[in-house]
């Protein structure tokens, strides 16, 4: 009974010594962000006395290990070129382990999960450019959209932007109204140069571009919303062109400057005019 005891109490000092001596606290808060294809594992806290270790893999396939994300003192690893095939789903584990240099006789340290990512499917397209033409006789604009570039490259090291990616899946979707209204319009486009046809000839219309990816889940759809752009009023009447200071401004200039001409030339009349000599207006001597 002693000896049954005794070994009771020599597996739970056991125990809390390996907890103690392990001292190597799981990772929290583990999150994915990925923007244009730059994928980020993150995660918390920063590790003082232990280090984090990251494995991934795609659903069903090996673990694998990206050699700048071993043994690390940081709180994120860059995933970007790990996830070669876009389309796939992957999933990554951050263990907590020794610092470099340090040996444990632990076999499996303590690890916490992310959830799944497919780049092609998950990542979010940033906000485009865009210019805005206006056709010779004013009833066409056309916008010229600028693909946004990804975090990806090709074999040639050549940056790949979204239409690169998805090909004929990207559209755009263009939100717009005369920029004296509040009234909206949407329209979609296959393609990065977009006519827009049913404009009021010579209105001024202001512009939103997005990213549309119709094979997506509805929520992530969707990208970023780009900066408005108007085009500008050929009707605007000179007081909303210029403003009433500067029109003000300029009457005064105006008024000024005649004024000065107007005295400048009664004092050159004045200087000319022949001077009198002293007899005239005199009576007339009598015969």
């Amino acid at each position: 009974m002693r000896a049954e005891s005794s070994m009771r109490v020599w597996v739970l000092l056991s125990f809390f010594m390996e907890v103690c001596l392990s001292d190597f606290p799981k990772a929290q808060n583990v999150s994915w962000s990925s923007v244009n294809f730059k994928s980020m594992l993150m995660w918390s806290p920063t590790p003082r006395n232990h280090s984090y270790t990251v494995e991934f893999s795609e659903l069903g396939q090996d673990r694998q290990r990206n050699p700048y994300c071993i043994r690390m003192m940081e709180t994120e690893c860059d995933l970007t070129a790990s996830l070669k095939n876009l389309k796939s789903y992957y999933r990554a584990d951050i263990l907590s382990e020794p610092l470099r240099g340090v040996s444990s006789d632990l076999v499996e340290f303590p690890y916490a999960s992310s959830e799944k990512l497919s780049p092609y499917h998950d990542t979010v397209i940033g906000r485009p450019e865009f210019k805005i033409e206006v056709s010779s006789d004013k009833r066409k604009m056309t916008l010229h959209v600028t693909d946004v570039p990804t975090a990806l490259f090709n074999d040639q090291n050549k940056r790949l932007n979204i239409r690169d990616v998805f090909g004929d899946e990207l559209q755009y979707k263009v939100i717009y109204k005369k920029a004296k209204s509040t009234g909206k319009k949407e329209k979609l486009s296959k393609s990065s140069i977009i006519e827009m046809t049913d404009l009021d000839k010579g209105v001024s219309y202001c512009f939103h571009v997005q990213a549309f990816l119709p094979s997506r889940p509805q929520a992530k759809q969707l990208g970023e919303l780009s900066s408005i752009q108007c085009s500008p009023d050929e009707n605007t009447s000179i007081f909303e062109e210029y403003g009433m200071g500067v029109i003000a401004g300029a009457i005064f200039i105006i008024i000024l400057a005649i004024s000065t001409i107007i005295i400048v030339a009664v004092i050159c009349y004045r200087r000319r005019r022949p001077k009198s000599t002293g007899k005239e207006g005199l009576p007339l001597n009598g015969v």
